[in-house]
């Protein structure tokens, strides 16, 4: 299951703080990104893990963060994932 939440930036440490240190949550894969890059405000958070993680993820921090959905959350993944691509190739092409 993956997950996309936006993040204001004043509650960007507190909602970092609360899913890393949650034992179940800081299990999955956590990707936070600068919105600006994106088009929007403040940061995003990418969480990518069991359904039981990221229902989990998305309780704990419901007062400090909103859930992206549908094409506006595709797009995101899609982004953040080729950005990942990217780098993995060049840590391929400096270590390989």
């Amino acid at each position: 299951m993956e997950v996309v939440l936006q993040v204001e930036t004043k509650n960007y440490q507190k909602v970092r703080e609360i899913l890393l240190k949650d034992d179940l949550v800081s299990r999955a894969s956590i990707t936070f990104r600068e919105a600006k890059a994106y088009g929007g405000e403040g940061y995003y958070c990418f969480i990518s893990g069991l359904e039981e993680q990221c229902k989990k993820a998305l309780e704990i921090t419901k007062e400090l963060a909103k859930e992206i959905k549908k094409d506006e959350k595709e797009k995101l993944i899609n982004k953040i994932k080729e950005e990942e691509n990217k780098a993995l190739e060049g840590f391929g092409g400096i270590f390989g």
